[in-house]
């Protein structure tokens, strides 16, 4: 990775501002991380910083990130106005999956700054400097502006002890442990452990599946259908607070034997209606979870894609609109019915085997 000053030269001109850090819906270790390093990076240059996402925090080992290394962040809902930002910078997304909050933005004549990220080349939004490498993760990119002396770490601060433990943890959560690292990644890590709480990091690893996460899993093994190698499962309606609980049921499922492919989904319940969300975790080198879920899922009415990833996982996301919200069993059954038999016959279309009209199985 070749040194970058341009980060320190823009923060420069940007000195005394106060910036929004734009997450996506669900904040993983990485985006918390490189969140958590972008303000520590701009209070250097006197820039007061907040965290935004939308969705919640939900996964244990996000709580536990989020609580034991301090780390604030806002809701978009409880937010104050927008307006009091003088620019916007997007963190391990490029605004694509936060529409409402990119639209605000806009309405609010907040300009977009920065855009660091690792997944493929979006054009949502337009940022007077962006970062995208396809590396291991935006936690990489992060360590590697602090390795280059963007700001100079010291072991004595609580603050920068932080912020290499959550990074640590950032690059640790989506290269797999370091199954899917590059280069980049182990030389960050290496930079990173000469200054990470290595028994913070343990105890935020640790966590324990919750119950709920134990019972989308258990469903997700008794919908199962493998086909050509690839573990296909619809878990049915599932909360706003378990919605983390889909990744992880798709990475269990992809630990089946002769399984290279895992793709699970369902019907998350928020305030702002229904949604169709779903994981794809992959072992196949040679498939593109990009490629295969904007292929399969196609564009909405704007032009974005329902779905995207990274080498090795991807995710989509649909909203349900107006047929989503009644709250009777029987429509709520044949609500997911519907939904359900789409899906697969997508996937298996776009796996290329005949799938069985819709709903026969039903």
């Amino acid at each position: 990775m070749q040194l970058k000053n341009e980060l320190a030269e823009i923060l420069e001109e940007h000195r005394g501002q106060r910036h929004v850090v734009v997450l996506h819906d669900y904040p993983d270790p990485d985006a918390i991380s490189a969140a958590y390093a972008h303000r520590l990076i701009s209070a250097a240059f006197d820039i007061n910083v907040d965290v935004l996402y939308s969705g919640m925090v939900s996964h244990r080992q996000n709580l536990a990130l989020v609580r034991l290394l301090g780390i604030d962040l806002l809701r978009w809902e409880d937010s104050p106005d927008l307006a009091q930002y003088q620019a916007a910078v997007f963190v391990d997304n490029q605004g694509s999956t936060v529409e409402g909050i990119v639209a605000a933005l806009e309405a609010s004549g907040v300009p977009v700054l920065l855009v660091v990220d690792h997944h493929p080349l979006q054009d949502r939004v337009k940022p007077e400097f962006s970062e995208v490498q396809q590396i291991g993760s935006t936690a990489t990119i992060y360590a590697a502006y602090l390795q280059q002396g963007v700001i100079e770490l010291d072991s004595a601060r609580k603050e920068h002890v932080v912020a290499a433990t959550a990074l640590m943890h950032g690059i640790l959560s989506d290269t797999g442990g370091f199954v899917r690292a590059g280069s980049d990644d182990f030389q960050a890590a290496a930079f990173l452990s000469r200054f990470r709480d290595a028994e913070l990091l343990d105890q935020i690893m640790s966590q324990a599946r919750s119950k709920h996460a134990m019972d989308v899993i258990h469903r997700a093994l008794g919908d199962r259908l493998v086909v050509e190698s690839y573990s296909i499962s619809g878990i049915g309606y599932v909360r706003a607070e378990d919605r983390d609980s889909i990744p992880e049921a798709a990475g269990f499922l992809l630990t089946e034997e002769n399984v290279h492919t895992a793709i699970v989904y369902g019907i998350v319940e928020e305030a702002e209606g229904e949604s169709l969300i779903g994981s794809m975790r992959t072992l196949k080198l040679t498939l593109d979870p990009d490629e295969f879920l904007k292929d399969v899922f196609g564009k909405d009415a704007c032009g974005h894609y329902f779905g995207g990833g990274k080498p090795s996982a991807g995710a989509f996301s649909i909203p349900l609109g107006y047929l989503s919200g009644n709250r009777a069993e029987d429509y709520r059954e044949l609500s997911w019915r519907v939904h359900d038999a789409q899906t697969r016959h997508k996937i298996l279309t776009k796996i290329g085997v005949k799938a069985q009209p819709l709903l026969a199985a039903q």
